[in-house]
C-alpha cells in the first residue's frame, strides 16, 4: 500500500541514503552469531575450557607471531606444598574467593576434595611462550581441538543468516534507492506484477494464467458478481481471456450465457450433453420459441416491445419507436406464434382489427395515412427476423427464457455470423434482455450463478436490461463478462450511459488499443498518481554541502502512449487501486463441434443461380381459381352468373400472325371499334380466373 504521508524531516533525516536494509541484515547476523557463540561456550564446553577459553585464543594468535606474554593459570593445592596445574577433574562449576576480591568462577569438585585438595587459586602471573602453551593447553584441556574446530559451527551458522537476509536486504535497498531516484508513491493506485498482485489480493476466483508467474493470477470471489470488463482492439487477445474464463466456469459446473458473434466459443465448450442450447434461428440445433410463450403478465409485452424496437439515438420518446413499441406488445397480448406475428404485421388489416377501441387505433388511423404509414414501416422492421424462426414442426425442441431460469440447465449460445448479423440483431437483444429480466434474483437452493459473457458488445443493438445487470446483477450473484474495443462504440449505442456502465466493473482489463481518445479513457480509468521527488543539491565553498528540497507532482500511472504501444496479448488489471502488468499466451483449445450447422430453409432459398442470374425451373402448379374475388378496377360490366363453366380462353396472337394477316401491331385502333370487343373479353377473363 501506498504511504499517505511523507514529511520533510522523514525524507532528508531518516532513512539516510546509505543502504540501511544491508547494514542491518548484517548486524542482525552479527548479533545472531553472538548468540550462537554463547550457546556454544555456555553448554558445549566444560568449566574448565570455559575459563581457559579467553587464554586459548590469546595463546592461538600470539603462536602464528612467536610471541611471548604473561598469563595466570589455574592451580589446586592440598595446602602444604607446591600446588600443581588444576586438570578437568579437579574442578566444577561454582565461585572460589581469591584476594583482591575477584572471584574464581570455579570451585573444587568433590573427586579433588577426596583426594586431599583444599585450595583452588590463580597462580601468579607469569611470561610464557605462546607455542607451548598453547599446545600444552590443547592437549590437557581441549582434548586435542583446535579453537576454530570449537566454534566453527556457530559461525557457520551465523554466516548462513547473513546470505539468507541479503536477497532480500538488497532488494529493499534497490527497491528504496528507486524511490530515492524517480519519488515516492504517496497516493492512488499501485502497479503490481502478478505474484505481488496476488499476495496482495489473496484472490480465490477466477484467474488468468500469465507468462511472469507459475501460479494463476486470481481475483477474489466476492468481486465476480461485480462483473468484469474486457476492452483492447481486435486480436489484441480479449478471446483468449475469455475462454480462460470460461474454462473455469465449465470446471465449476456453473452456467454460462455465451454471446458468441463469430461461433468461436461454441465450436470449444458446446455440449449436448449437458443440455446446451444454441440461440440462432438459422443454426439446425435452434429450438422453437415464441415471443408470447414468455409472457406472465401482459405488463411484460412492454419489456419484450422494447428490446425488439430501439431508438436510433439515446433520446427517448420518439413516436415512430414508442408506438410501434405500444402496438406489438398489444399484439403479444392475443398469444399469437412467430408465423402469426409475421402475418399479422404484413397485413394492415389485420393489426387493424386487433387494435379497434383501443388508443391505438388513433395513432394508426387511416385519416392521418403518412402517420399510418410511418408507425406500420416501424412496425414490420422485425418481421424478418421473426420469418427466420423455425417452428415447432421444424425444431426437434421448444424453449423459453422463462422456464430456463428456473431449471438453469446447459448453457445457452447465442451465435451468428457476420452476414447474418444484422437481420438476427434484434432477436440476439431480445434473447439477452429477456435473460437478464428473469435472472435479477439471487440463485435458490440448488439453482446455479449464471454467467453473461458478451463479446463484441457493440454488434447488438441496445440493451434496455443491460444497465440493470451492471447495477443490480450483484445481488443476483449473476457476473458479467463484457468484450468491446472501445469505448466510443457504446457511446454511439447507449449515449451517456455508457460512461456509467464502463465504470462500474470492478475488474478492469485493458489491453492494446490504438484510438487515441480512447487510449486516454483507459490511462484516466486505471488512475493517477501523486509523486513526491527529493532534489539533491551539492555546493561547494567556505559552507559545502548538501541541500534537499522535495517537489510533488500528479501524473498518471501509466500513459495512454503505453496503452497504444502495447503488444498483443499483454494488459493491465485494475482491481480497486491495485494495478497488475501481465502478459499470456494464446489458448487454443480443440474444437469439439461445428460452429455453425446450417438450417434447411424453403423460404431462405434464391430464385436465381447467384452466378449466372438465370431463374431456376420452379415446379408448375395449378392456378388456384377464386370465383369470389373481386372485380380488379376498371370498367364495370354485366354479365350473367356462370357456374361450373369452363370458357375457353383465346390466345393472343403472335405478330408474325397480325403480320400475316395485314395488321401492324403499333397502328393505333380506334377504341370504338373494339369496346364491345374488350367488355366480352374482360368477361372471359373474370369467369377464368
Amino acid at each position: 500500500m501506498a504511504s499517505q504521508q511523507w514529511g520533510r524531516k522523514e525524507t532528508v533525516i531518516f532513512p539516510p541514503h546509505s543502504p540501511i536494509y544491508t547494514y542491518g541484515a548484517v548486524f542482525l547476523a552479527f548479533v545472531l552469531t553472538g548468540c550462537f557463540l554463547y550457546v556454544r561456550f555456555t553448554y558445549g564446553q566444560t568449566p574448565l575450557q570455559q575459563f581457559y577459553t579467553p587464554i586459548y585464543a590469546r595463546t592461538a594468535a600470539g603462536a602464528a607471531l612467536n610471541k611471548k606474554d604473561k598469563y595466570q593459570l589455574l592451580y589446586v593445592s592440598d595446602g602444604t606444598k607446591m600446588g600443581a596445574p588444576a586438570v578437568e577433574a579437579d574442578v566444577q562449576q561454582g565461585t572460589t574467593p581469591a584476594p583482591g576480591g575477584k572471584h574464581i568462577p570455579l570451585a573444587l569438585s568433590s573427586a579433588a576434595a577426596g583426594r586431599g585438595l583444599r585450595a583452588l587459586y590463580r597462580g601468579p602471573e607469569q611470561p610464557y611462550l605462546d607455542k607451548p602453551l598453547h599446545e600444552y593447553l590443547k592437549s590437557t584441556v581441549f582434548e586435542d581441538e583446535k579453537l576454530w574446530d570449537i566454534y566453527k559451527l556457530p559461525l557457520l551458522f551465523g554466516f548462513l543468516t547473513l546470505l539468507a537476509q541479503l536477497p532480500f536486504s538488497i532488494r529493499k535497498d534497490i527497491k528504496r534507492r528507486k524511490q530515492m531516484k524517480y519519488g515516492r508513491l504517496l497516493k492512488g493506485p499501485v502497479m503490481l506484477t502478478p505474484k505481488e498482485f496476488n499476495e496482495t489480493v489473496q484472490g480465490d476466483g477466477v484467474g488468468f494464467k500469465t507468462t511472469e508467474a507459475k501460479e494463476m493470477m486470481r481475483i477474489p470471489r466476492q468481486a465476480e458478481a461485480q462483473h468484469i470488463e474486457l476492452m483492447g482492439d481486435t486480436g489484441a487477445g480479449k478471446t483468449s481471456l475469455i475462454m480462460q474464463i470460461l474454462r473455469q466456469i465449465q470446471a465449476r459446473g456453473e452456467m454460462a450465457i455465451v454471446y458468441d458473434p463469430a461461433c468461436e466459443f461454441i465450436q470449444r465448450f458446446y455440449d449436448a450433453t449437458r443440455g446446451d442450447i444454441v440461440l440462432n434461428p438459422l443454426d439446425a440445433r435452434c429450438p422453437y420459441w415464441g415471443p408470447s410463450e414468455e409472457l406472465r403478465r401482459k405488463a411484460e409485452a412492454k419489456a419484450i416491445a422494447a428490446s425488439l424496437y430501439q431508438p436510433t439515438s439515446d433520446k427517448k420518446g420518439e413516436f415512430f419507436t414508442e408506438t410501434p413499441q405500444k402496438i406489438f406488445a398489444h399484439l403479444l397480448t392475443f398469444g399469437p406464434t412467430p408465423t402469426q406475428l409475421v402475418a399479422w404485421l404484413s397485413n394492415p388489416d389485420e393489426i387493424d382489427k386487433r387494435v379497434l377501441g383501443t388508443e391505438m387505433q388513433a395513432m394508426i388511423a387511416k385519416g392521418a395515412q403518412q402517420q399510418r404509414n410511418g408507425v406500420l414501416a416501424s412496425l414490420g422492421l422485425v418481421a424478418d427476423s421473426l420469418r427466420m424462426l423455425p417452428t415447432k414442426d421444424q425444431a426437434k425442441t421448444t424453449w423459453s427464457a422463462t422456464e430456463w431460469a428456473e431449471t438453469r440447465k446447459g448453457w445457452i449460445f447465442i451465435t451468428s455470423s457476420a452476414t447474418e448479423r444484422e437481420a438476427l440483431r434484434p432477436l440476439h437483444s431480445l434473447w439477452i434482455d429477456l435473460l437478464v429480466l428473469r435472472l435479477l434474483t439471487a440463485p435458490q437452493g440448488t439453482q446455479k450463478p449464471v454467467w453473461f459473457v458478451l463479446d463484441e458488445l457493440a454488434s447488438l443493438q441496445r440493451l434496455p436490461q443491460l444497465h440493470t445487470a451492471i447495477t443490480e446483477n450483484r445481488k443476483s450473484q449473476n457476473p458479467l463478462v463484457l468484450g468491446f474495443q472501445g469505448k466510443a462504440q457504446l457511446e454511439v449505442i447507449y449515449g451517456h450511459l455508457a460512461e456509467v456502465m464502463l465504470s462500474q466493473p470492478a475488474t478492469k482489463i485493458f489491453l492494446k488499443t490504438t484510438e487515441p481518445k480512447a487510449a486516454e479513457w483507459v490511462s484516466n480509468a486505471i488512475g493517477k498518481i501523486e509523486i513526491e521527488r527529493m532534489k539533491e543539491t551539492h555546493f561547494d565553498g567556505t559552507r559545502s554541502g548538501k541541500n534537499f528540497t522535495l517537489d510533488r507532482q500528479v501524473e498518471p500511472l501509466v500513459m495512454d502512449s503505453e496503452i497504444s504501444g502495447l503488444e498483443n496479448r499483454h494488459a493491465f488489471l485494475k482491481l480497486g487501486n491495485n494495478v497488475a502488468r501481465f502478459h499470456f499466451e494464446y489458448m487454443d483449445l480443440p474444437q469439439r463441434t461445428r460452429g455453425f450447422i446450417a438450417r434447411d430453409m424453403e423460404d431462405d432459398a434464391l430464385g436465381f443461380d447467384p452466378i449466372t442470374l438465370v431463374p431456376k425451373a420452379q415446379t408448375p402448379s395449378e392456378p388456384t381459381i377464386d370465383l369470389e374475388a373481386d372485380v380488379p378496377a376498371g370498367k364495370k360490366i354485366v354479365s350473367p352468373k356462370v357456374e361450373d363453366a369452363v370458357l375457353p380462353v383465346p390466345e393472343e396472337p403472335t405478330e408474325e400472325e397480325l403480320a400475316e394477316a395485314g395488321t401492324d401491331p403499333d397502328t393505333p385502333v380506334d377504341s370504338s371499334e373494339v369496346e364491345s370487343d374488350q367488355e366480352l373479353q374482360a368477361a372471359v377473363d373474370f369467369v377464368g380466373r
